[in-house]
């Protein structure tokens, strides 16, 4: 009962929290040319309308609502063709990343002479910021998808390769004598010792290898061919149509909160026991 009356505490903050926003956002958006800021419903929302042309009269019914374009923009069709578009090459890069990141964290962690090669370098990537890396990938690859999924592979495969090389390299050495102990041949102590202890740190690299994806996709998207969620942004701005681009931010934000609760609920069960060692 007491973790249900929590449970409902907690709803009534966020919704009372997501409504406060919302009016804040409906306030400011009113306040603004209509090519700058726009409100969240605006004009085009019957209510709003009304309540707009009876406190300040017909000079402000011509603003558009963020939310309204959002709708029109899924009643079209056309939302789910970009949707799927972002998503497609969000999936691509973001399974390269972990293909890449995951098992070569571990080979520089089980391999001292990969390790001394390679660290200095993936150090110094992970510190660099990828969208420097964009016009180097243009002007060798071009425009198209491939680019665009190799964006969002560099983007995403340093967070997971540096987070597994960390947890790999923190595995005690206790436990690899334990292991020779039993006689494990490598292989044998990559399945059941290095890979189980290592998968909650490269979990870690996973969520934050999602948040960087996401970001590296809509750079991509806006920075090489104009497609998907952020050819929607680009489309918009250059159209001036600033509910279309509130809208697709809305989009994204929504999608990056989406993917990276998925993340952090998948990282939680995996790794319960982190925190617990002593």
């Amino acid at each position: 009962m007491a973790r249900l009356s929590l449970r409902s505490r907690r709803t009534a903050q966020v919704t009372a929290s997501l409504a406060a926003g919302l009016a804040l956002w409906e306030v400011a958006g009113w306040q603004f040319n209509s090519s700058q800021m726009v409100p969240a419903l605006g004009s085009t929302f019957g209510p709003i309308a009304s309540i707009a042309d009876r406190i300040a009269g017909p000079a402000l019914e011509s603003h558009p609502g963020a939310l309204p374009r959002l709708a029109e923009f899924i009643g079209d069709g056309e939302f789910f063709v970009a949707l799927g578009q972002s998503l497609a090459l969000f999936a691509t890069g973001f399974a390269i990343a972990l293909a890449i990141g995951v098992p070569l964290g571990i080979l520089m962690a089980r391999i001292r002479v990969l390790r001394i090669a390679l660290e200095g370098y993936v150090l110094a990537l992970y510190t660099t910021p990828m969208a420097a890396m964009i016009p180097f990938v243009l002007a060798i690859f071009g425009y198209q998808f491939g680019p665009k999924v190799i964006v969002v592979t560099l983007f995403a495969v340093f967070p997971i390769l540096y987070n597994t090389l960390e947890g790999a390299r923190s595995l005690k050495p206790e436990m690899i004598e334990v292991a020779r102990a039993f006689r494990s041949s490598e292989w044998r102590l990559w399945i059941d010792v290095v890979l189980p202890y290592t998968l909650p740190y490269a979990l870690t690299g996973v969520r934050q290898g999602v948040g960087r994806a996401l970001v590296g996709m809509v750079a991509s998207e806006i920075l090489l061919s104009h497609t998907g969620l952020g050819g929607w942004l680009v489309e918009s701005s250059r159209s001036f149509d600033m509910a279309g681009v509130l809208g697709a931010i809305l989009v994204i934000t929504l999608l990056g909160i989406g993917l990276m609760g998925i993340a952090r609920r998948l990282e939680m069960r995996v790794a319960a026991w982190r925190g617990t060692e002593r």
